[in-house]
């Protein structure tokens, strides 16, 4: 009997099946999947010569994401990065409007399949330093061009910025990169007070404390005092740390607006 995921999957593909040719942005990706997945191209036969066109999935368009991303987390407990990684861009081509598959298939991209492909030299511990370090780079670098493929549709979200910076910063360690990120994240509309904040830490840690001061000066006064989540005192703090740290004299430190 057929796994539930085996069976949203084949249901998904029925409801497609037909067309005169595959849409132009799906048909690389699906073709790639297919070929990988000996199961999946015999549930397909009888789409055989049909193809799949996003005009034809219609409303069916979000079923469909929402097999293969069922089908792409059973490869996932697999562990199998090849076909991971083409269900998350299939799923991202046949519906790109939820942020959560491009989020999600970032992080996937970015910390997961690594540690996959370095199973194949003994694991993560045993791996050679250089090819460690190699292959979390081309999975970073994946994953970023992943977000900037998801900015497309979906340009006013914090989260995309926010989730870059985090791979440039931890898993490429990138803090100058890290840091326009999070200012990007920061200067969007309805973007939470924290993110202002963390691209402050990236600049005190990368040594680049003048800038991360002026950046603290330039958004304490537009922190509502009232509001716990943008944490005013807690910005001023780390102004007056900075300004130690940095030796500014008395006369040259920031006045807080009463």
């Amino acid at each position: 009997m057929k796994s539930k995921p085996a069976l949203y999957l084949a249901l998904a593909l029925a409801l497609v099946a037909g067309g005169a040719a595959l849409n132009r942005t799906v048909a690389p990706v699906w073709s790639d999947f297919r070929a990988r997945q000996p199961a999946l191209r015999a549930e397909a036969a009888a789409a055989a010569g049909q193809g799949v066109t996003l005009a034809l999935l219609g409303g069916f368009r979000a079923l469909v994401a929402d097999a293969a991303w069922i089908r792409m987390y059973v490869l996932w407990e697999q562990r199998d990065a090849p076909a991971v990684a083409t269900l998350i861009r299939l799923v991202a081509a046949i519906d790109p409007r939820p942020v959560y598959f491009w989020l999600n298939g970032a992080r996937i991209l970015a910390h997961d399949l690594p540690m996959w492909r370095l199973d194949a030299f003994g694991g993560y511990d045993r791996a050679p330093t250089a090819l460690r370090d190699r292959v979390e780079r081309e999975q970073a670098l994946l994953a970023i061009r992943h977000l900037e493929a998801a900015r497309q549709q979906h340009p006013q979200s914090v989260d995309l910025w926010v989730e870059q910076a985090g791979i440039e910063w931890h898993r490429l360690g990138d803090p100058g990169s890290a840091a326009e990120s999070y200012r990007r994240a920061a200067e969007l509309p309805q973007a939470p007070y924290y993110v202002a904040r963390l691209r402050a830490e990236v600049l005190r840690r990368s040594g680049r404390k003048p800038e991360a001061l002026a950046w603290l000066k330039q958004i304490h006064p537009t922190l509502p005092r009232g509001d716990e989540a943008a944490a005013a005192d807690l910005v001023l703090a780390r102004i007056r740390d900075l300004e130690r740290e940095l030796g500014v004299p008395a006369p040259a430190a920031y006045r807080a607006e009463r």
